[in-house]
């Protein structure tokens, strides 16, 4: 049974498992981020790898290869993270160095969020000639495209979900981005701003609207609209077979689904319609992202 290593890299931790060929996750530790200098994080990184192998029964030698998800851009070619709006790595070469650390020769490297659809492609068992797509919705939103059996990548930047203007009714109304009507962080403001508090976490409005406290519906009516407009957008434009989500947001309070599945049908013709019975929230939840990354080991799309 082979196996490999997948890294999920964020700006608070980092997740690191082994992952089987098949996709079972056999072991998986997180380490605390450290975004204060390139090398500290770097160090950090390694500290996860070294972990997840002293916590399992296995050793470097029964490793095939390292997979690593980072946000933001990537040089999947050459190994190397390019920008991340929350990390200290611009231009940093991770293929190198952990080669250099490890000396494995199979490092794959993407961005995080098309490491975990990755792995939701292949637990969907979507057919080749069919198009998916994965969006995560936490405290950013984005999303990842397969087409045809291979990520669509566009120019590079493709799949900015967040970056899609929707017409808000929060905020005195107008256009704004996705990301900052509906992000966990939005999330939290629009909720300060309509209840009047100072500070509220998004487990506590997602609690109060469950809970049918009548201050609380206007908020999450406003995000799952914003969220239809957005996914809209990838209806139109892509009319995908299949559609995953993942992300804190989605994955802890799955009721969104059925809200922004109402709202989106909604704005929808009927011939688009076909989308809204082959949506789901992730069954990998949290390990998406690990269990993508050993996964590309194997499989390169």
């Amino acid at each position: 049974m082979k196996k490999a290593i997948g890294i999920d890299i964020g700006g608070t931790k980092i997740a690191a498992g082994i992952i089987t060929e098949s996709g079972e996750l056999l072991k998986r530790v997180d380490v605390k981020s450290d975004p204060s200098d390139r090398e500290n994080m770097f160090v950090r990184v390694l500290e996860a790898v070294e972990q997840v192998l002293e916590k399992s029964p296995f050793s470097l030698a029964d490793i095939e290869g390292i997979g690593v998800g980072v946000p933001g851009k990537v040089d999947c070619e050459n190994g190397i993270a390019i920008f991340q709006n929350n990390l200290p790595w611009k231009q940093f070469p991770i293929t190198a160095r952990l080669r250099e650390h490890f000396g494995l020769e199979q490092i794959s490297i993407d961005n995080d969020v098309y490491m975990a659809a990755f792995a939701e492609w292949k637990a969907a068992q979507v057919k080749r000639n069919e198009t998916f797509v994965y969006v995560t919705i936490s405290t950013g939103i984005s999303c990842s495209i397969i087409q045809n059996g291979s990520f669509f990548r566009g120019a590079g930047f493709a799949g900015e979900l967040g970056l899609i203007p929707v017409l808000s009714k929060a905020d005195n109304k107008g256009i704004k981005r996705l990301e900052k009507v509906a992000a966990g962080p939005a999330i939290e403001k629009l909720a300060e701003k309509e209840l009047k508090v100072e500070t509220i976490s998004t487990k506590e409005v997602f609690a109060g609207y469950a809970n049918g406290t009548c201050e609380y519906l206007p908020i999450i009516e406003e995000v799952t609209d914003n969220l239809a407009q957005g996914l809209y957008s990838i209806s139109c434009l892509l009319d995908p077979h299949k559609m995953v989500f993942g992300g804190s947001v989605i994955v802890n309070n799955p009721f969104l689904l059925k809200l922004m599945k109402e709202k989106l049908k909604s704005y929808q013709l009927p011939e688009q319609q076909h989308i809204l019975g082959q949506m789901r929230i992730s069954t990998l939840q949290q390990d998406n992202g690990v269990v993508g990354a050993g996964l590309r080991v194997f499989e390169r799309l």
